[in-house]
């Protein structure tokens, strides 16, 4: 039983009931008291207000018995959008998702360069315009959240992006001087563990997410929160050594995972042995059904590599779920029986591992949940996916 403050706990029941709805997509009120453990008239006093905010509305479903329709209640998924946004190396990534995690919108603009003020100047301008296209809604824009495929500091400074060359830039406060909204930083591999948590994996506390794109990072949810570390910068991965003395990597060592188990790592030595092909997933794809020894002695490299920094840390944290990203997994035969059969140490414990259904979406689906979760205050949230 909660106790305390009338104010807290009116808010915690809130949280409780929005938590729910959403988790379910529609539920009577007399549901909602039994998922609850609410009185009923508590359910009601809170449910009228969110009907004024408009935050739920109420929706009558068909109904064969007699007596009257029940009356159910759902998020009002229009009452406001939220904004992902992925910084990548070549490109940034938008998204806007309604309050039910639903994608309406998605955009992408190639990067003429990598200044900090030209990014600085593009995001500002984008961000603007999907202000003013979803102002008619309640709440408009109701967040706004970036990832950032680099060190992200606990108070959202980015100590480094590797592949922009940046040090210590204040983007969070610039965008937010410059919008007058409240903006969100994130490293990226925290976003997509976010997202197959509150897409897929509900019941899941303790969950791995390891993307594998242009270098490899991890998201780590422990207990339904981030492990971040001392200073924010937990989940870099990529650059444990599996390899000592081998190649030279951005961060100063030798032998990073990264330079092994990434797609990027594979597509560089496709290029190397194919100069004059051009190299797509479908080609790879082509290659890999008819057998080309080159490709099959660089996809075996890659499973071999992949599977000893997957064994590392497996031993390291013991998830419950370890989920992979990546294309090439996605496309290569039996890529997930190969790598389960080299984790055969006694000592490796987890209880499934799973190549993800989301893919590259899953950085700013993560970012719109973040916002949503911030927007609605929910402790936990549950939302279906809708591809």
């Amino acid at each position: 039983m909660i106790t305390g403050d009338a104010s807290y706990i009116k808010k915690m029941n809130r949280s409780l009931i929005l938590k729910e709805i959403l988790k379910e997509g529609m539920l009577s009120r007399a549901d909602v008291s039994k998922v609850t453990a609410l009185t009923r008239a508590t359910v009601s006093g809170q449910v009228s207000d969110l009907l004024d905010e408009e935050l739920v509305i109420e929706k009558e479903i068909e109904y064969n018995q007699v007596g009257r329709k029940p009356i159910m209640l759902s998020i009002n998924a229009e009452a406001g959008y939220a904004i992902g946004i992925d910084l990548e190396y070549d490109r940034i990534s938008f998204a806007i998702s309604d309050l039910q995690g639903s994608l309406v919108l998605t955009d992408a603009i190639k990067l003429q360069n990598n200044a900090y003020a030209d990014i600085l100047t593009l995001l500002t301008g984008q961000i603007k315009h999907y202000q003013e296209r979803f102002a008619a809604s309640r709440y408009g824009i109701i967040g706004i959240v970036i990832a950032i495929h680099g060190l992200v500091s606990t108070d959202e400074v980015i100590h480094y992006i590797p592949s922009f060359d940046w040090h210590d830039v204040p983007l969070k406060s610039d965008l937010e001087n410059a919008l007058g909204l409240q903006v969100k930083l994130e490293n990226n591999a925290n976003l997509s563990a976010f997202a197959e948590r509150v897409f897929f994996h509900h019941e899941t506390n303790d969950l791995l997410s390891v993307t594998l794109h242009s270098g490899i990072g991890m998201g780590m949810m422990i207990n339904h929160s981030f492990f971040r570390g001392q200073d924010g910068f937990a989940g870099e991965i990529g650059h444990m050594i599996v390899m000592p003395g081998g190649l030279p990597c951005n961060c100063g060592n030798q032998g990073c995972w990264e330079k092994y188990a990434s797609e990027t790592s594979v597509l560089q030595q496709l290029r190397a042995k194919k100069p004059d092909a051009d190299i797509t997933y479908a080609q790879i794809e082509r290659w890999m059904e008819e057998k080309d020894p080159d490709v099959t002695e660089i996809m075996e490299q890659f499973i071999y590599y992949l599977s000893i920094g997957l064994n590392n840390i497996i031993n390291i944290y013991n998830p419950e779920v370890v989920i992979l990203d990546s294309e090439l997994l996605r496309i290569y035969p039996d890529s997930l029986p190969l790598i389960e059969s080299n984790l055969n140490s006694r000592v490796s414990h987890y209880r499934e591992i799973k190549i993800s259904t989301i893919g590259k979406k899953s950085c700013v689906l993560g970012a719109c949940a973040i916002a949503i979760q911030n927007f609605l205050q929910v402790p936990v949230l549950n939302l279906p996916y809708k591809g």
